[in-house]
């Protein structure tokens, strides 16, 4: 996939065959987003969605080693996660927020790891298609950034309960033939077939009735309206630990991280 940079500075944007292309190009940080990539990636869905030639978004990462590793741990800290409308948490939001108000459908093309934010950015997507080397998984607990609300509890709507849980509360990993079988991905190729796949997908309802798509997909979001909207009236992180960041726990989590050890979280049990 060859795109050329147009107005970001972290994401490229191409518009060709009715199909918009959003990629995160930060391959050198296995297209791990800060503030700032999330910024352009909801400008980037905003204007596809509002694009009268555009009839479905593909979102990806650049390269062949990532789709995304989430949130850069580098430049998480309390700053970036509280900082009101601009927070690494409400920018997430921003963002999909932007995939559901376009109404237009949303293809996550995975090739390799959808890690933490990344994970969860695929599970939104409407539709996740996936090479056959690709690996899923979450990392909020691992390295002690936080994760609340609906961009959590949306995962439940996707494999259940109790999966969801697992998913999240273990922070394990899982190929890509047992996120097709739980319901994670829609479809899993070789890594040759992937932008074949894509495409396939895309032309399918490239051919269907724009207006028809618009209503199942917002009926669809509307089921959990409810849920997401309860969510939002609440500081969860506040509730279940005020001191958080000051407590030094999400400070041992990214160090940690950073040094590839094992963190020891057992002073904040």
């Amino acid at each position: 996939m060859s795109l050329e940079p147009d107005k970001y500075a972290d994401v490229l944007y191409e518009v060709k065959d009715s199909i918009a292309r959003v990629v995160i190009n930060r391959p050198e940080r296995l297209n791990a987003f800060t503030p700032h990539t999330v910024r352009e990636l909801t400008l980037a869905v905003r204007r596809a969605g509002a694009d009268s030639e555009v009839g479905v978004i593909v979102l990806t990462g650049a390269g062949d080693r990532a789709f995304s590793a989430g949130g850069d741990v580098s430049v998480e800290s309390e700053d970036t996660f509280r900082a009101g409308d601009e927070s690494f948490d409400e920018l997430m939001k921003k963002l999909y927020r932007a995939f559901r108000e376009c109404l237009k459908p949303v293809i996550a093309r995975v090739d390799g790891y959808a890690i933490g934010g990344g994970h969860h950015m695929a599970y939104f997507c409407d539709f996740t298609i996936a090479s056959e080397r690709s690996i899923f998984g979450q990392n909020g607990p691992r390295v002690a950034s936080p994760a609340e609300g609906w961009l959590v509890s949306h995962l439940w709507t996707v494999v259940g309960m109790k999966r969801a849980k697992e998913i999240w509360m273990l922070c394990r990993r899982y190929s890509a033939q047992q996120a097709l079988d739980w319901g994670l991905v829609n479809a899993v190729v070789p890594p040759e077939q992937l932008d074949a796949e894509v495409a396939k997908w895309a032309q399918e309802m490239l051919a269907l009735s724009p207006t028809v798509l618009k209503l199942v997909k917002k009926s669809f979001d509307d089921s959990v309206a409810a849920i997401r909207e309860s969510q939002d009236r609440f500081d969860i992180l506040n509730q279940v630990n005020p001191g958080f960041f000051a407590s030094g726990e999400q400070t041992e989590g990214a160090e940690a991280f950073m040094e590839k050890r094992t963190p020891d979280f057992s002073p904040w049990r």
